[in-house]
């Protein structure tokens, strides 16, 4: 839908919440809910070998999505050029971004990719990595970025029809990568595709914590399952 809002995001003189969670750039709307346009999430990297999964896009990634799109076209880029470059500069930005190359390191992904460190995944080796939401667009609910919950995806016919045509379909296209899913609702959505024959059990690192530093169970959750997710990790690239 890039080509929809450019225009919008080229005007654009600032990027608080105000210039963007509003009905220039609104694609759905109740009483509770409501879901933005983002940039970021329109390109599918074919070829990785890792696949970071999140809820939807945060508040903060969203912003920086906006900041380096209207960058792109001030300059003249390119369109596929701009939401290369959105994606890479929004994907898991801040400390999350850090908690998550640590833990991954932790569990040696970074020896089974022949890099230094997980954190070549978000640099010079991103070639191997993609990252996307269960749902591509910001969600939020009474104004809060959406958890997941309250209302469930599965429950919700409008979110459901966002996984359904998005994600399901980034699925297909990266069907035999290690999908690495942040936090329980994501991994609900996993079960229920495994249970549904769109996935292998074997290739999802169910388990892993979702590294956001607001996750205050993460380094407990991290060491109660660190065996287990280094099997995962060991046997998927045994395949």
């Amino acid at each position: 839908m890039f080509e929809n809002y450019c225009k919008k995001i080229e005007k654009l003189e600032s990027f608080d919440k105000g210039d963007i969670l509003n009905k220039n750039f609104e694609l759905f709307s109740d009483q509770n809910m409501k879901i933005y346009y983002a940039p970021h999430n329109e390109i599918v990297n074919e070829q990785a070998k890792i696949f970071i999964v999140g809820i939807t896009p945060g508040w903060t990634q969203t912003q920086i999505a906006y900041q380096t799109a209207h960058n792109g076209l001030v300059s003249g880029l390119n369109y596929i050029s701009i939401k290369k470059e959105c994606k890479k500069n929004s994907r898991f930005a801040g400390s999350m971004r850090k908690n998550l190359i640590k833990m991954l390191d932790e569990l040696k992904l970074n020896g089974k990719l022949e890099l230094d460190s997980c954190l070549e995944l978000f640099e010079d080796h991103d070639y191997l990595l993609h990252t996307t939401s269960i749902i591509p667009y910001p969600v939020f609910v009474k104004e809060r970025n959406y958890t997941g919950s309250n209302p469930k995806i599965m429950e919700n016919i409008v979110l459901s029809d966002y996984m359904k045509k998005y994600f399901y379909n980034e699925v297909r296209l990266l069907k035999n990568a290690l999908i690495i899913p942040l936090g329980k609702a994501v991994e609900e959505v996993l079960e229920m595709m495994i249970n549904e024959g769109l996935l292998k059990r074997e290739q999802c690192l169910l388990g892993f914590p979702h590294p956001s530093g607001a996750n205050g169970h993460m380094k407990r959750q991290f060491e109660e399952n660190k065996e287990k997710l280094t099997e995962i990790v060991n046997c998927y690239f045994q395949q």
